[in-house]
């Protein structure tokens, strides 16, 4: 089982807008960025769980928790002009973005913010802590999930 942490801003997509889906899962589409794009190619499975975290808002921080419950297929968005994420190079018959869906789990407790993540010294080595670091997805390592879940 692997761990990630997946970015959003609420104004646009929340964990309450997850929860509010049917059956609280949704395409997880619009990711741009390669190595974004290779994670959820290569290296994520279904039944993955993810940190969802809440980004450029008044405080950021991981506000829930959801599963990968899909394989990963071609981003439907990239194929349509009238989309902010439409990519004219990209090819129908051999797609260059890719999703998976999505599932709620949870809401913790409170919002973990980014502040409060940066003050423990056993996350130093947690990717999103880390100066320079701004994907939208990003492994947690189970030593990091467990630390940041027992904080809630």
């Amino acid at each position: 089982m692997g761990y990630w942490l997946m970015k959003s801003e609420p104004d646009e997509f929340g964990i309450d807008d997850l929860e509010a889906c049917k059956d609280g899962t949704e395409p997880w589409d619009g990711i741009r960025n390669y190595q974004a794009r290779n994670f959820i190619r290569d290296a994520m499975e279904i039944g993955d769980s993810v940190l969802f975290y809440h980004s450029n808002c008044k405080e950021p921080g991981v506000v829930g928790i959801a599963e990968i419950v899909s394989e990963p297929y071609p981003d439907p968005t990239q194929f349509d002009p009238e989309d902010k994420h439409y990519d004219p190079k990209s090819d129908p018959d051999n797609p260059r973005w890719l999703l998976r869906d999505v599932k709620f789990v949870r809401k913790l407790k409170r919002t973990i913010g980014l502040k409060e993540l940066k003050g423990y010294p056993e996350l130093t080595e947690f990717r999103l802590v880390q100066r320079g670091n701004r994907l939208s997805i990003m492994p947690v390592d189970e030593a990091h999930w467990t630390f940041i879940l027992d904080q809630e």
